[in-house]
């Protein structure tokens, strides 16, 4: 019997805002038909919550296919697959707020990593959906925010910092009290991998080793890449680079660093090794970005899981 083929997963990312603490997706534009020719689903490097004023259709978490109405969240872990499907020949209206909470809390806590990682472990310990009415604590703080990012009014931005800790402390207080079983879903694919995906984003800056990777995931080396190939539609080591280079574009986008600071920055021991990747990803040198900058959209290679910058 032939193996099933591999679906697409698309990685979504985003830029971590600069000059604000959450990116924020709102007002008309969101009215839309989401999923509308697309059959695959995506993850982010940012969490995403979401909140629906409008429409009917299904949201897809990872194999959980879960009908949606007006006044209901959505909170999605990084690396988490997802998607959004509108009723056939339909609107939705979503607002999005996007957000790091590893950030969150190290700069609450910049000495304690223990305290940091045991939050971020419930944190991130599933997807929540629901009806407004079931997570009211939740919807209100979310609403807060969607509300100070749309009026921007005096000290919105001291006021958003505020109700984003109040947010990520009641997310792991309603995963703490949940009962089912951390990221039930596929037991061998994203889910199995989520861990070294994690460590990736976090680490990308240092030596990595498939081994290791491996170990974090409770597969032997030899299974994990067997896995990751077949779900990823790439290897573990092309995965690394495509992180690193995605962010050498922010890093070139962003600053006037030397090249030689970005590759050291991005994981890379030597310029020419960060030039080839560069090119062989992107398509061009880093020295051609640099100086055509708007390029930078669509510059990334679409793996058959496909680096898209977000929406």
């Amino acid at each position: 019997m032939s193996r099933k083929k591999q679906e697409t997963m698309e990685f979504r990312y985003y830029d971590p805002p600069q000059k604000e603490p959450v990116l924020a997706m709102i007002g008309d534009e969101w009215i839309r038909e989401y999923g509308n020719g697309i059959t695959y689903q995506h993850f982010h490097n940012l969490m995403e919550i979401g909140y629906c004023r409008s429409g009917y259709g299904i949201l897809s978490l990872d194999e959980r296919n879960l009908p949606y109405e007006p006044e209901m969240i959505s909170i999605v872990p990084r690396n988490y697959p997802h998607t959004t499907n509108s009723e056939e020949g339909t609107t939705s209206y979503w607002e999005y707020l996007f957000l790091d909470p590893e950030s969150i809390l190290r700069g609450l806590y910049p000495e304690n990593e223990y305290y940091c990682k045991k939050v971020l472990q419930l944190i991130n310990r599933n997807a929540i959906f629901g009806k407004t009415t079931e997570y009211p604590q939740l919807s209100g703080i979310i609403q807060e925010i969607l509300n100070e990012m749309r009026d921007k009014k005096e000290f919105y931005i001291e006021a958003i910092r505020g109700l984003l800790t109040a947010l990520v402390y009641e997310i792991a207080r309603v995963n703490q009290n949940r009962q089912e079983p951390e990221f039930s879903g596929r037991k061998e694919g994203m889910m199995s991998i989520s861990k070294a995906l994690t460590y990736i984003s976090q680490n990308y800056r240092d030596p990595i080793k498939i081994e290791q990777l491996a170990e974090l995931c409770s597969l032997s080396e030899t299974h994990f890449r067997r896995i990751f190939t077949e779900y990823m539609n790439m290897t573990p080591l092309d995965y690394v680079n495509m992180i690193r280079i995605q962010m050498a574009c922010e890093l070139i986008r962003k600053t006037n660093n030397s090249m030689s600071d970005i590759s050291i920055k991005c994981g890379y021991e030597t310029i020419s090794t960060f030039n080839r990747n560069f090119k062989k990803i992107t398509g061009v040198t880093p020295y051609q970005l640099k100086t055509n900058p708007e390029n930078y959209e669509g510059k990334l290679l679409r793996f058959h899981i496909s680096a898209e910058k977000g929406w």
